[in-house]
């Protein structure tokens, strides 16, 4: 006789929160019933249980606010490969909660790398900034920027936690229109892991590139580091068609 695989214990409350969200057509920031509740509607033990809502924390399904509860999470931050807006661009109007933390700001020399990044002279001063993003009281992103400051005198001066770079930056006439960049994979350092609250040595994406302003200037040159769980990436595709119909 053919045996029928049972499901695992944690599988089966992961089943019934999710039915539970679909059920009762939670949205984005609906909170959860307490552990308690949870546990007594569907026969878990409390150990099961959080390690279901950690599982779906780490899916960005969930997400926890401590001393409040568990709520639904909102879609993923979704990264357009297209556009040059900033985060707090990018976020607004998705339902999502941004918080901004920043953890070094000054100025530097420019050494080589630098230099040749931003298109200056070695030893020109360099704005040097790394801030934390929240959403949803999670840590996402690591975002480090690099700016050729002769174009920004007196940035240095600013509140990052509760400025936007790129306002900051158009507010004295620069207008940053354009850039590339790259896309690849990371391996968290320990204080890089503090930061966002995961695992050291973790995988995550790697985004470096530049950007330019309207007159092909230098502006910035970034690195992100940002979690895989918490962000996805999009992109418009285009075909071209010769003349005789076929797809070039």
């Amino acid at each position: 006789m053919e045996q029928i695989k049972k499901i695992k214990p944690r599988d089966y409350a992961i089943e019934q929160i999710q039915w539970y969200i679909k059920e009762n057509k939670l949205g984005s920031h609906a909170k959860l019933p307490g552990e308690r509740d949870m546990c007594a509607m569907w026969d878990l033990n409390r150990s099961t249980l959080r390690s279901a809502i950690k599982r779906l924390i780490e899916e960005g399904i969930l997400y926890s606010a401590v001393g409040s509860g568990t709520y639904v999470a909102p879609p993923k931050f979704r990264m357009n490969l297209q556009d040059a807006k900033s985060t707090t661009e990018s976020l607004r109007g998705t339902g999502n909660f941004l918080w901004t933390e920043t953890v070094w700001s000054q100025l530097r020399d420019a050494d080589a790398l630098l230099a040749e990044k931003l298109g200056i002279p070695q030893g020109e001063k360099v704005f040097h900034l790394i801030r934390l993003r929240r959403k949803n009281n999670i840590p996402f992103r690591i975002e480090e920027s690099f700016l050729n400051h002769s174009l920004c005198q007196g940035i240095e001066k600013h509140n990052f936690t509760d400025e936007s770079l790129y306002k900051i930056l158009k507010k004295n006439g620069i207008f940053p229109e354009k850039g590339s960049e790259e896309i690849g994979i990371a391996y968290v350092t320990g204080q890089e892991a503090k930061w966002l609250e995961i695992e050291e040595n973790q995988a995550v994406f790697r985004l470096e590139g530049v950007t330019r302003d309207d007159e092909e200037r230098i502006i910035e040159y970034f690195r992100i580091l940002a979690r895989a769980d918490q962000v996805q990436f999009s992109s418009v595709l285009t075909v071209e068609f010769e003349k005789n119909g076929g797809v070039q």
